[in-house]
């Protein structure tokens, strides 16, 4: 769980804090004696013990009765009256910095560049920044609600108070030198507000920070987001949007990953119709798919998985439908019943599963069940997960230091999953659909250049995403941001996918009919894209001295060059489909539109 930044004072302000308390102390015991010692030294100047209290006082105000007369004086005396204004101009001092702290953040936040902004007052918002905090960002917050009197001292980034749509709050937290501006309200129309402030305020940037959209309806995301890549050839703004459910069903597995079993088939029961539900679904179908596709490893058998919920049926129909690849790497079962059918283990399929998840729609209910069923722990081989919301607190009770835990785990049987805490994680948010696709992209490359005999490493572009080149990596970002080109040219846009239908047909023949223009105009991309970083024409390939031997005109590449490109288009429908996707055809094809490449190793 992400707690919030405690936000301690450095060391070297504690030590100056020390040496500060111990100035004023030593100059008030020193005082103390010393006007006791004057006292005797000059009989009748200080008649009673209130008079040493009342000098004593009056040495850090600058000033003391006693002094007016002129003669030798105690020696604790004469350091005290040295020491006591000390301490009073530092006391000014630190009083003055307090009560400008404010306006001084407020000029350090305008002044900000390479920062996150993460603006709103939601839940996710607070722990987004306090996770970015933690991890070592420099974090802006805009707030349109004030901070409370010491909530600046417990989180020690930087805070604007106003309202985070208008232009001058936000050139108030330094957007325009920001590196990510998260928007992260609680309603969806501020958060889309934000966002075309924002594209106004960076619109002549060179390098434009990136912002990330938090859409509350995964429906509605997933609209979004087709319609944000049909135009992301419009625009150098790298613009997503995403819903905390996709991040924390990402997060889970690269938390907790599921492995295949040995000698059987693995197992999943998703039970509930929850709103965690179908994200969870297709992660781990992809997560799965990972052990299928990895290379030098034996693929391993499909998963196994049961949906048990009033509505199972419809719900594997719609997730088989919208995600075709479900069906290749996972045997689905549905079984329209409800979550209390499983109170008996009788009711349970033989084996038991390797892993249970419980997304009931009210977590409340769906928690008190999993704590009372002694039967899913029975049932489930490694644990039983619970997403909760509202009940992070409660997870950090169950999960939190090992050698002081509040409650019990079940023997590691029960895992509670706070799905804010693990969305608020800014790597995850960061591999936005861009940034999918273009991974993707590159995995396809790959299995299609090892089918060809190409061993992995025998080129640059024949390596993991992970260790690919930056230069590569931007070059399949630029193929996916350039899809929005290639629609037009076919006459196609991009949407959430339905299932099999005529119009996806249609996008399909209007990519045969056009592929070798297409693959043409894909390839002079791709060299205006090559030369713009530097390459020239060479054989054979050196990539030191930036040398390619695909750097040439369209009528000179080979043919299984030329075969390549038109694979990179063909499969443009597929790449798009396993994020949901399909390509509609609109119209006929728009003329004389500039088009996009991949690695083109």
């Amino acid at each position: 769980m992400t707690h919030p930044v405690t936000g301690f004072a450095r060391p070297a302000v504690w030590w100056l804090r020390l040496a500060f308390a111990i100035v004023g102390l030593t100059a008030l015991v020193l005082g103390h004696l010393g006007f006791q010692r004057f006292g005797q030294v000059r009989p009748g100047t200080i008649n009673d013990q209130y008079d040493v209290h009342y000098y004593t006082l009056q040495l850090f105000v600058l000033s003391a009765e006693p002094f007016e007369e002129p003669g030798p004086l105690p020696w604790q005396l004469q350091v005290a009256r040295f020491l006591a204004p000390l301490f009073t101009l530092l006391a000014v001092a630190e009083a003055s910095r307090l009560l400008l702290a404010a306006e001084i953040r407020r000029l350090r936040a305008r002044r900000a560049s390479g920062h996150a902004l993460v603006c709103g007052d939601s839940q996710f918002a607070q722990m987004l920044a306090d996770r970015l905090f933690a991890d070592g960002a420099r974090v802006v917050v805009v707030r349109s609600e004030p901070f409370g009197p010491l909530e600046y001292r417990r989180r020690r980034y930087l805070g604007v108070i106003g309202d985070p749509t208008s232009a001058e709050v936000l050139r108030g937290a330094g957007l325009p030198r920001a590196h990510t501006i998260y928007a992260c309200t609680h309603d969806d129309d501020l958060n889309h507000a934000i966002a075309n402030t924002a594209s106004r305020l960076i619109a002549d940037n060179r390098r434009p920070p990136r912002v990330y959209v938090q859409v509350h309806d995964p429906e509605m995301c997933l609209s979004l987001q087709a319609r944000r890549l049909g135009a992301a050839g419009s625009s150098r703004l790298r613009l997503d949007y995403f819903h905390v459910d996709d991040i924390a069903a990402r997060a889970l597995y690269r938390h907790h990953p599921l492995l295949p079993a040995a000698g059987r088939p693995t197992r999943v029961l998703i039970v509930g119709s929850g709103s965690f539900r179908r994200a969870l679904l297709v992660e781990t179908a992809r997560h799965w798919r990972g052990h299928r596709t990895e290379p030098g490893r034996p693929s391993p058998p499909p998963l196994r998985v049961e949906l048990l919920a009033p509505d199972a049926s419809v719900e594997l129909a719609l997730a088989t439908s919208r995600y075709p690849f479900l069906n290749t790497v996972c045997q689905g079962s549905a079984y329209d019943r409800d979550i209390g059918d499983l109170t008996e283990p009788d009711q349970f399929g033989a084996g038991g599963y390797d892993r249970i998840y419980v997304c009931a729609p009210d977590e409340s209910s769906g928690l008190q069940f999993v704590l009372d069923t002694p039967a899913l722990w029975q049932q489930a081989r490694s644990a039983v997960f619970v997403p909760v919301y509202r009940q992070a607190a409660l997870a950090a009770a169950f999960h939190g230091d090992p050698h002081h835990d509040l409650l019990d785990e079940v023997h590691g049987k029960l895992r509670l999953y706070p799905v804010l805490t693990h969305a608020c994680d800014a790597r995850l948010i960061a591999e936005d659909l861009t940034e999918r696709l273009a991974e993707q992209i590159h995995e396809r490359y790959l299995h299609a250049r090892m089918r060809a005999g190409v061993r992995l490493g025998a080129a640059p572009a024949m390596v993991s995403w992970a260790r690919l080149p930056e230069s590569l990596r931007q070059a399949n970002r630029s193929y996916v941001q350039d899809i929005a080109a290639k629609l037009l040219d076919l006459g196609c846009v991009v949407a959430p996918r339905h299932g099999s239908s005529g119009d996806a047909s249609a996008a399909g023949q209007a990519i045969d009919d056009r592929i070798d223009q297409l693959a043409r105009l894909e390839h002079e991309r791709w060299c205006r894209e090559r030369r713009g970083e530097g390459w020239s024409y060479g054989e054979p390939r050196d990539d030191v001295r930036q040398r390619h031997p695909e750097l040439r005109p369209w009528e000179e590449l080979s043919p299984a060059v030329q075969e390549q490109n038109r694979e990179e288009i063909r499969t443009l429908p597929d790449v798009l489909s396993d994020s949901g996707f399909e390509l509609i055809r609109l119209s006929s094809a728009v003329p004389g539109q500039r088009r996009g490449s991949a690695d083109g190793d």
